[in-house]
């Protein structure tokens, strides 16, 4: 996606076939289980599906060159390494024209490969950067939680803590004060369930550059170099055919 592309609902681009513009996001969407890197695109063109105008056709285009060119890229899963989870945790602040509503980018690593990401919409308006990351962290720290019983369950072994990176400083340090102030009053409380997490030693959080934040590539539409280099870092390669 072409990056700093705006869309809104309406532009007075014209309305297209809606059918077919659905059709297209359902095969997209399927594609985004192997491409993680076309998450926030495919993402962030399905919210027009309702009444899909000109200028979304034109974006969706643009999704399908970039996969025709890419098409032999995948995640190359394999045997070995370091059995331990590594998530990181970003998001866009008030990207949305209709709503102003940021975008939260998940992603964990087992063996240093990607198993599970997510890119979504925010369900509530952040006042702040440091909100939206605040509610990015507890998006992925739900999803920590959840991969820390899974992966004892079936390895047998005792619950590990969960490293989880995050970008933003502030953010950071608002999930390991325990105590609620002035700065943190206005943010829904179920968002502060990351904390808890902390507190118990369940997760532990830890700064990261946003050079170096893999979780960037799942929540805006980047500049070519800068997402091929993020493409890489998230684990991508080209799959050979056998």
């Amino acid at each position: 996606m072409k990056p700093g592309l705006k869309l809104a609902k309406e532009d007075g681009s014209g309305d297209v076939n809606a059918t077919e513009f659905r059709r297209i996001i359902g095969s997209l969407r399927y594609l985004t289980h192997t491409r993680p890197d076309l998450l926030f695109a495919v993402g962030y063109v399905s919210r027009y599906m309702q009444a899909p105008k000109g200028s979304h056709q034109q974006a969706i285009k643009h999704i399908l060159r970039h996969v025709k060119g890419t098409s032999n890229l995948g995640i190359h899963y394999q045997k070995g390494g370091k059995e331990e989870l590594l998530g990181y945790s970003d998001s866009s602040y008030s990207v949305d024209q209709d709503d102003g509503k940021g975008t939260t980018g998940v992603v964990f690593y087992f063996n240093e490969r990607p198993i599970t990401w997510s890119s979504q919409k925010q369900q509530t308006v952040a006042l702040s950067s440091c909100e939206a990351e605040f509610m990015a962290a507890t998006a992925a720290a739900c999803q920590a939680i959840w991969l820390r019983g899974l992966l004892a369950e079936i390895t047998g072994e005792q619950e590990q803590q969960i490293l989880i990176k995050v970008d933003n400083k502030s953010a950071i340090a608002l999930m390991k004060n325990p105590i609620f102030h002035g700065r943190s009053k206005h943010i829904n409380t179920r968002f502060h369930y990351i904390r808890e997490c902390v507190e118990r030693e369940q997760i532990k959080v830890e700064h990261i550059s946003g050079e170096e934040q893999r979780a960037d590539i799942l929540t805006k539409a980047l500049p070519k170099i800068k997402f091929s280099e993020m493409r890489d870092k998230l684990g991508m390669e080209e799959i050979e055919e056998t």
